[in-house]
């Protein structure tokens, strides 16, 4: 048995496994913006000044209203579906813990798509933990 390829084999196994381990990291990183250009632009204009673009709540007014972290996995838990539907399209208005909490109604402005593309992405970001 010849041996002298050996070390090729491992080198070219190690660079395999590195490259494989950036793609996924690469990816799991690509996901705290929408694949959808359509859906990016939608989250961006209506949604990432107070949730930001990866779902935490860490910009200046989602920390002034306390928003959750939509990536935890109680906040996935805590919330169904159509509960999301009826925040986007009716907004919130409400004072919990001290803290006043308002998002402006949608429902003039987006499509039914548009609304079940947005929970989509919102559970897409629970999915990422």
């Amino acid at each position: 048995m010849n041996h002298t390829h050996h070390p090729r084999i491992v080198i070219w196994l190690s660079a395999l496994a590195l490259a494989f381990a950036g793609v996924l990291f690469a990816g799991g990183a690509a996901h705290a913006q929408p694949k959808d250009k359509k859906l990016d632009r939608l989250w961006k204009a209506k949604c990432s000044s107070c949730h930001g673009m990866d779902g935490k709540g860490d910009t200046e007014k989602g920390k002034k209203m306390a928003i959750e972290d939509m990536t935890s996995p109680e906040f996935q838990k805590k919330y169904t579906d159509e509960q999301m539907k009826k925040a986007i399209l009716e907004g919130v208005k409400e004072v919990r813990d001290g803290v006043k909490k308002e998002m402006d109604p949608l429902k003039d402005e987006l499509k039914p798509d548009q609304v079940d593309a947005l929970v989509g992405y919102v559970r897409s970001l629970g999915a990422q933990k």
